[in-house]
């Protein structure tokens, strides 16, 4: 038969509650060994904070054309590079320069070669008129 790990935690409501659990998972995560009920406890503060940041903390998704530029940073890419993959130096320039909303060919395209998700890449953003 198995046992029954109790573990004591209380939702997080408030930012005492959520420094308190920050604090609380450094110092298990700071127990090489831990027993069950310290896994437990930890798994679910985890989970308890992670839902509390999501609520308080959202990360709004990225700019479609700052996260081709950053992309093509990391990729050590110029728009050069990204004319060749979208077939005109002059469509990557006006698309950079938010001259121009991404086409749907762009956007497929630019997902392929750089691995931004379609997700982003399809947001509205401003253009320059």
């Amino acid at each position: 038969m198995e046992t029954k790990i109790l573990v004591h935690v209380r939702p997080i409501s408030t930012k005492s509650d959520y420094k308190d659990a920050l604090e609380r998972i450094e110092s298990l995560m700071e127990i090489s060994k831990k027993s069950r009920k310290e896994n437990a406890e930890l798994d679910i503060l985890a989970t308890l904070v992670e839902r509390y940041e999501e609520e308080h903390f959202p990360i709004s998704p990225p700019d479609p054309i700052e996260a081709i530029k950053f992309r093509m940073e990391q990729m050590g890419l110029t728009q050069t590079n990204l004319g060749e993959i979208l077939g005109s130096k002059h469509r990557a320039s006006e698309y950079l320069g938010r001259k121009l909303p991404l086409s749907i060919q762009a956007i497929r395209k630019i997902k392929a070669a750089l691995g931004i998700s379609g997700d982003i890449l399809i947001q509205e953003y401003d253009t320059v008129k």
